[in-house]
This record gives structure tokens, sequence and C-alpha cells, in this order.
């Protein structure tokens, strides 16, 4: 099959490029290399250097790709940028994203698939939220996603074609980003490894799900190859167990003293501190995944402790 991987470049889109490729699948990739890497791409992967913004770069990739299915994980990724910023968040994660479905549909492609984000739609929960939970985003971010799931269900509807948003928990992992405003688990193992304190946001009682990138990668393939009963899916893609970013720095500082000194160099890491809290996060979210088992037969392989050894392995591999 061949699918257009939109952000391919980037963390989460370059290992979807890996499964796709090792299941037999022809992917290409469109991405404007502003957080992605050429690097991250494997060779039988081309690259369409493109900003989905660009209404006539966007439309010739679609005319020579010619998809059959396209996996949409280019975005404005910052929840707190999306606060300062909204009207950008807006202009890539909406108006970027219609660019892309509608080229989708004009193709003829038969699959949509999306990056969303069960973090931002539920807001503050508890519990592990099935999909039937309320939306209720607090963030510009969040608002986004809400849209980019009712956009697609409209284009599923009006157009015929089949449409599964993957609501992702918080995603982390080799080729995660450190730098700006990224993911956490990437900046604490950047600055660990360095030998500096790590800061934490506020008072660190944020509870979070915190899901492998390659299984994440897996459930993008699951559901660009399954055959789903209805136009529109959307499926929740996590562990449901909650993790507060105090335990995070904790497993992350522990698993960086241990490869330090394992590998004969000074192992002294400082304790994280703690800075000033962020705007729009939430204080828990958690997602519940079952969905995604029945529907895709997609559940997580790796644990926290097992994720973040092979992240902190990675990250400290890189910096060598």
């Amino acid at each position: 099959m061949r699918v257009l991987v939109t952000g391919g470049a980037g963390f989460i889109g370059s290992h979807i490029v890996d499964q796709l490729v090792e299941a037999g699948h022809q992917p290409f990739v469109v991405d404007d290399l502003s957080s992605g890497d050429k690097a991250n791409v494997r060779p039988e992967a081309p690259i369409h250097k493109v900003d989905i913004r660009d209404t006539d770069g966007l439309k010739r990739a679609f005319d020579e790709i010619k998809p059959e299915a396209v996996c949409h994980q280019a975005a404005q990724l910052s929840v707190s940028r999306s606060v300062r910023e909204p009207v950008f968040d807006a202009q890539v994660n909406v108006l970027g994203l219609l660019g892309v479905f509608e080229n989708a549909v004009r193709v003829g492609a038969k699959r949509i698939v999306f990056a969303s984000s069960g973090g931002v739609l539920y807001g503050d929960v508890q519990a592990p939220a099935r999909e039937d939970h309320p939306a209720a985003p607090i963030s510009p971010y969040g608002v986004t996603k809400l849209a980019g799931e009712g956009y697609l269900r409209f284009m599923a509807r009006e157009f015929g074609i089949s449409g599964v948003a993957l609501r992702y928990s918080n995603v982390y992992g080799p080729r995660q980003s450190p730098h700006g405003e990224a993911g956490v688990v990437a900046i604490f193992c950047k600055k660990m490894l360095a030998g500096e304190a790590a800061t934490i946001n506020g008072d660190g009682r944020y509870i979070r799900d915190y899901v492998f990138g390659p299984d994440v990668a897996r459930a993008n393939v699951a559901a660009i190859t399954g055959e789903f009963p209805e136009p529109f899916s959307a499926f929740n893609i996590g562990t449901g167990r909650p993790t507060d970013v105090n335990q995070l720095a904790d497993k992350i500082r522990t698993l960086v003293i241990d490869r330090l000194r394992k590998t004969g160099r000074t192992a002294e890491v400082p304790a994280p501190v703690h800075g000033p809290a962020r705007a729009g996060d939430l204080r828990s979210n958690l997602v519940d995944a079952s969905a995604a088992q029945t529907a895709m037969g997609w559940k997580p392989t790796a644990d926290v402790s097992e994720g973040l050894a092979r992240t902190v392995a990675w990250f400290d591999e890189q910096g060598r």
C-alpha cells in the first residue's frame, strides 16, 4: 500500500515509517523538517519537503505520490505555545489539516488516520477515560484536535472515505526532540545525561499516561490497514497507568545514574529542581485503550520502566 505520512521525519512519524516498511508497505514522507530530521527516515521512504500550510506544494506532493492511505502526524505540538499563539496553532492544526484531508479525498485515498490526543480532549480525569467521555479541552491545542476529529468525521460521511482518529496519551521514546517545548521525558534524559539538574514545572504532581513511541507507531499501522465497520472511528492509545512527573523524574534519574555507573562514567546527577507551573497543563489525565485492543488487536508492549530504559539508552548513544 502507498501511504503518505505527514510529519514522517518526526518522532512518532518516523517510527510509523519504519513499521510500514517492515510490514511491506511503501511510505512517503511529507515534512517541512522544521522539527523533523532526515536522519530519522529510512532510505526506502522518499521525503517531500513541504509545509502542510503550503497549498500548492501540498497539492504537488499528493499528485506525485497518489497515496492509497494518509497518516496525518504533522502538527503544532506544544500546548503552551497554543495558549500563547492560538492563531498560529489553528493555522497549522486546522487549516493545514484541512489541506491534507481535502487532498486525500481529491486523489482518491481510501483511509485517513489522524493523530488526535486523549490528553487534551478529555481534560482532567482521575480514572482512565473511555472514548465516550465528554470532550473538555482547556487549551487551543485541544480545541484544534477536537476540530480535526470533527472535520474527519465530516469527510468520512460526505465523501465515503474511511477515517480513524487515534487519541494518544503522553507519547515518549527514542527520537523525541529534547529542544524547545519538547516532551518531558526527552528533556529530562538530555539534562540528566549531561549531569545537569532537570526542572519540574510546578509541584510535579501532574498525573499522566506515558505510552512508548514504537507502540504508538504499531497502533497507526493497525489503523491504516484494519477493517472498521463505521466510516469514522476514534480509539484511545495509551496504557491507563498513572505516573506523575515527580515519579517520572525519579525513574529517569535512577536509570541515568545506573547507565553512567555501568559505563564507567561519573554517576553524579543532581536531583531535579522545581520551576513555575506551565499554562494549560492538566492535573490528571489517563486513557482506557481497551477499544483499540478489541477493534485492532492493539495493546502497549512496553511498560514505563522498559520504555524509559530504552529511551535513556538511545539518548546516551546519541550524545556520545
